[in-house]
């Protein structure tokens, strides 16, 4: 087993181990890199910004996570162009083909972003710069590695030049066109050089040199050397779509459709879920997960026992077809519940409308199993997933169901992950997430923000006041942003603004989403006036938090704005999440 994937930061158990072997991997193989610089490669894949490259580290893993190799790119956006800072295998990965599966995956990331090319440095294989028979020859092997790729060094330039007189060696700017047909335009090359030299070597160049090997570029398009080793480049691979381990995980509640109930003026239909999954398809973003089983304990660490156990007894006694609505409250008694188990449902529900079925344990079962997969790809290393299920889950409290929720999905994942870290569940469903608040209420290691209608005019009307804040040591860490029955796109960017900020202060490690599409225009459960546009910048907004997210599908019920909202937003999330 072999799988390269992008490695975005320490966070997940996962990546701090993979980030932990690379630097292992530079301090064996690299002695002369200051140990400084080993040490904050953490920070640089986090901080894009102080460092002024966006560093990207793939790690090639084989069984059991074990990194065999790495490589360290640094793109550019404004110049549109990526820089190979490190390539290298571990010590007994040599000659296995670590470094190619590397290069390879480096170049369709480069071009997924669309950048003029791939840039990097390669000491000469000319002996008037670089002495020696036998580095010659390992310099000649590797430049001969990169000219299959169509990749030359730059020539008829003074990069070569040594900042230093009389040193040795002094590297060739190679350039990997990725396939394309067109030179290196000189504008933009010059552009690229310039930010190599004063971003990545600014310490060591003074301006004068600088400037001196700018000005050198005179050609356009700039030439590269002509091919030396290679006769004819090995036929590239389809670059530009987007690798597998950059996409959004999908893992979709297959046995949703059992859940069915038809009876008139019910809106949470199987329909939903069809309706996404033909949007996002066309998107190109998705890679399919296969939903794992966990055991109850998840949901028991979340969820009363005896509210567990009573859906489960009640849903298999129901008969096929039908369908038991709560109408009896134990208002006046709550010690002495019916004996039959139709009549005691309102012990458990939170209003009238949420039937059950006999098979609606088994969907709201497998609706936990896939955002639980979801949750554990996370700690794997997965950037982001999506968890589209129905049943949603989101109203569900410790003790209740109700709000079309038997299981909180989100909660349990967001449990599940808080063993690994801090979490943050953000609710932006049009209704309010009374589970998640009733749940971690007195927790101060999940905040729980939701962005709703206010509960003067929506579901579920008892909670999501602005004043719940949380008790003991989760006081504090519930915040509810209530708003009007007339909300626009800009009005919502406002409150999520203030929700973000929030989040940013609490720094979680991991995010969980839930999803409502029901903030959109026209939708039967909401007032709200959100279009697909608005989607899109509120998921680059999420997105842009940067941490490790999973999104759980919760509302929305228009099945002729659930497609493209969704498709939006998650255009916008993946585009956020990855400083695009």
């Amino acid at each position: 087993m072999f799988r390269i994937r992008r490695v975005h930061d320490d966070l997940s158990p996962a990546n701090k181990r993979a980030v932990e072997a690379v630097q292992a991997i530079l301090f064996e193989q690299f002695p002369d890199i200051r140990k400084e610089e080993i040490s904050r490669l953490p920070q640089k894949l986090r901080e894009h910004v102080r460092f002024g490259f966006q560093s990207m580290l793939f790690v090639g893993e084989g069984a059991r996570g074990r990194v065999k190799g790495f490589a360290l790119v640094l793109y550019d956006p404004t110049a549109s162009f990526c820089y190979l800072d490190w390539i290298a295998a571990a010590g007994r990965s040599t000659g296995r083909g670590i470094g190619g599966a590397l290069y390879e995956r480096v170049r369709e990331e480069a071009a997924a972003l669309k950048c003029i090319g791939l840039f990097f440095e390669c000491l000469p294989d000319d002996p008037l710069l670089c002495g020696g028979e036998a580095l010659l020859k390992q310099n000649a092997s590797r430049l001969k590695f990169y000219e299959q790729y169509g990749a030359r060094p730059v020539a008829g330039t003074k990069y070569e030049t040594p900042v230093n007189p009389g040193e040795e060696c002094p590297p060739f700017l190679v350039f990997d066109g990725l396939g394309k047909t067109k030179g290196l335009p000189l504008k933009k090359a010059k552009k690229a050089v310039r930010a190599i030299l004063e971003k990545k070597y600014g310490e060591l160049c003074p301006q004068a040199y600088r400037e001196m090997v700018i000005d050198s570029f005179q050609d356009d398009p700039v030439l590269l050397r002509g091919a030396r080793y290679v006769s004819k480049p090995a036929p590239a691979k389809t670059l530009g779509v987007i690798p597998p381990d950059e996409r959004i995980h999908l893992v979709v509640n297959g046995r949703h459709a059992i859940h069915h109930v038809r009876e008139r003026g019910y809106v949470e239909a199987p329909v939903r879920i069809g309706v996404i999954s033909s949007h996002l398809e066309k998107t190109g973003l998705f890679q399919s997960v296969t939903r794992r089983h966990f055991g109850d304990s998840h949901i028991l660490s979340v969820h009363d026992s005896g509210f567990v156990g009573y859906l489960k007894r009640v849903c298999l006694a129901i008969p096929e077809g039908e369908s038991v609505y709560p109408y009896v409250f134990p208002v006046r008694n709550t010690a002495r519940p019916p004996r039959e188990l139709p009549l005691r449902a309102g012990y458990y529900c939170i209003d009238t409308f949420t039937p059950l079925t006999r098979n609606a344990y088994s969907a709201a079962r497998e609706g936990v199993d896939c955002a639980l997969t979801g949750a554990k790809l996370l700690i794997e290393g997965t950037r982001l997933s999506y968890a589209l299920v129905r049943p949603p889950g989101h109203h569900a409290e410790k003790k209740v169901f109700g709000g079309f929720c038997y299981f909180n999905n989100a909660a349990i994942a967001a449990h599940f992950l808080s063993r690994h870290g801090k979490v943050c569940i953000l609710d932006i469903d049009y209704h309010h997430g009374n589970g998640q608040q009733n749940i971690f209420w007195e927790r101060d290691d999940v905040l729980t923000v939701s962005i709703h209608g206010h509960p003067g005019f929506a579901y579920p009307y008892f909670s999501g006041f602005d004043d719940e804040k949380g008790a003991g040591k989760g006081y504090g860490f519930n915040l509810n942003i209530s708003l009007p029955e007339n909300v626009d796109g800009h009005r919502y960017e406002d409150a999520l603004d203030q929700g973000l900020k929030r989040v940013a202060k609490f720094t979680p490690d991991f995010m969980v989403v839930c999803l409502g599409l029901d903030t959109s225009k026209g939708d039967p459960t909401g007032s709200w006036s959100l279009t697909a546009s608005d989607f899109e910048s509120n998921g680059r907004a999420v997105g842009s938090v940067g941490v490790p997210t999973l999104v759980v599908q919760e509302g929305g019920y228009n099945t002729k704005t659930l497609g493209p909202c969704a498709a939006r937003f998650f255009k916008g999330l993946w585009a956020g999440s990855l400083g695009v």
